[in-house]
């Protein structure tokens, strides 16, 4: 079995493999995606694969939408050219669940992919098509915290952004220079409303992506170089839109036992692909169960109807509080003392962790008696059942990758059996030093 159109016609083999397909016409799906294209994506990577374009496929499946999702990428043009047009844009979502059993699925709910290269005519014709279409009502990320950057260290612009500030929209060659000149096209093409959804994973992320976009604006408007009127636009949610947003979803890189377990029941297309920027990607993604995604409920010209695949849209407000109750106490806290003490004591795995009684000990002192006490209850999630669910959903391929040189002072009186472990391990180490 191989991810193409024409293969996943024989229902029969992918069925014998347990592996779900598409539920919808997909050639239909793309051609009213090409009509009306309502959501745009930008990020190709893993994490983009095994949930938003996951959402969408349940929306298609149900038939609350019609259209699906275009995916653009802008750092690393490779992704779309090894591993989503030889494969139709199709990909495969093995997902790893709490209770052992995993779940194949071909998600198919992408219409086309591209290339936010402005060397390429025909990929970047194509986004201008699309953003001057008033049907367009959101353009998600999932670039990184680091994508949203346009400055040096010191705070200055980096090099490259005055460049394309002196350049104007025409000629701005950056990732955001050309995310605000597709805007700029879009206010000259009619104006029409739209939402920039972040959805990466960092606090406050629609205003660093707010603050980024209309860096550019200002510039172009203060040089002569956009109408005037463009930065007006940029700064009015009510044409232009930045949701914050919390997610919560691990896709780690493609896992060699999930690639044996694919080979193992006939499916051919598990090549990994490192690009040549270091790009780690596959034509299947594994993730674990858990997710979750919450928007802040600002969408000036409509918006897929997410809430009916578990998106929770709320206020911003709720949206912070939501971040809050998960970073400062019910799930990152929990993650970094795992990592920490787990490769302190020799572990390399968080599931492998869960197995070590002292260590479940520890995490559910800080978890449920010393974090639940302050935690910032956000209403729309219990942050009980939040700390229940982490417990709960912890995937074999999670690996322990945060490494710290000391020990959390703060938690050292936790759990005097891990610390008496350590010693020994700590001990054992400086003797062969």
């Amino acid at each position: 079995m191989r991810l193409l159109d024409s293969e996943c016609l024989n229902k029969e083999q992918w069925a014998a493999a347990e592996i779900k397909l598409p539920e919808f016409d997909r050639e239909a799906m793309k051609a009213a995606t090409k009509e009306r294209p309502q959501w745009v994506h930008f990020g190709a990577g893993n994490i983009f694969r095994a949930f938003p374009a996951a959402l969408q496929q349940k929306l298609l499946n149900e038939g609350a939408e019609k259209t699906g999702i275009i995916v653009a990428e802008g750092y690393d043009y490779e992704i779309i050219k090894k591993a989503y047009r030889p494969q139709d844009d199709l990909s495969l979502l093995v997902t790893l669940k709490a209770n052992g059993t995993i779940e194949k699925t071909v998600i198919g709910s992408l219409a086309e992919s591209l290339t936010v290269d402005r060397q390429d005519e025909a990929d970047w014709s194509r986004l201008k098509d699309i953003f001057a279409s008033s049907a367009l009502q959101m353009v998600s990320f999932t670039i990184t915290e680091k994508g949203y950057s346009i400055t040096s260290a010191d705070g200055s612009f980096r090099p490259d952004v005055e460049a394309d500030f002196a350049a104007g929209p025409d000629k701005a060659d950056s990732y955001i220079g050309k995310l605000a000149a597709l805007c700029y096209w879009r206010y000259t093409h009619g104006g029409t409303p739209l939402s920039l959804v972040s959805m990466d994973n960092c606090s406050h992320n629609g205003d660093k992506l707010f603050a980024a976009v209309d860096a550019y604006a200002r510039a172009w408007t203060e040089r002569g170089l956009a109408d005037k009127g463009f930065l007006a636009y940029i700064e009015n949610p009510a044409t232009v839109a930045f949701p914050w947003s919390m997610i919560d979803k691990i896709t780690p890189r493609p896992d060699d036992s999930v690639k044996k377990m694919l080979e193992d029941c006939g499916f051919t297309d598990t090549e990994s692909i490192v690009t040549s920027k270091n790009t780690y990607v596959a034509p299947f993604v594994n993730a674990e169960e858990a997710e979750y995604l919450v928007i802040e409920d600002a969408f000036p010209n409509g918006r897929p109807a997410l809430e009916k695949a578990g998106v929770m849209f709320t206020t911003r407000d709720t949206v912070e509080r939501v971040e809050r109750m998960k970073v400062c106490t019910c799930l990152n806290p929990l993650h970094t003392t795992l990592a920490v003490y787990g490769c302190l004591l020799g572990y390399t795995k968080i599931s492998e962790e869960m197995k070590d009684e002292d260590l479940v000990k520890m995490v559910e002192i800080i978890g449920y008696k010393e974090g639940l006490p302050v935690v910032t209850d956000p209403g729309i999630l219990s942050p009980k059942k939040f700390i229940d669910e982490s417990f709960r959903y912890v995937c074999p391929t999670r690996l322990c990758l945060i490494l710290h040189r000391e020990l959390p002072v703060t938690r050292r009186r936790s759990c005097p059996s891990v610390l008496e472990r350590l010693s020994k391990n700590i001990w054992q180490a400086l003797c062969w030093m």
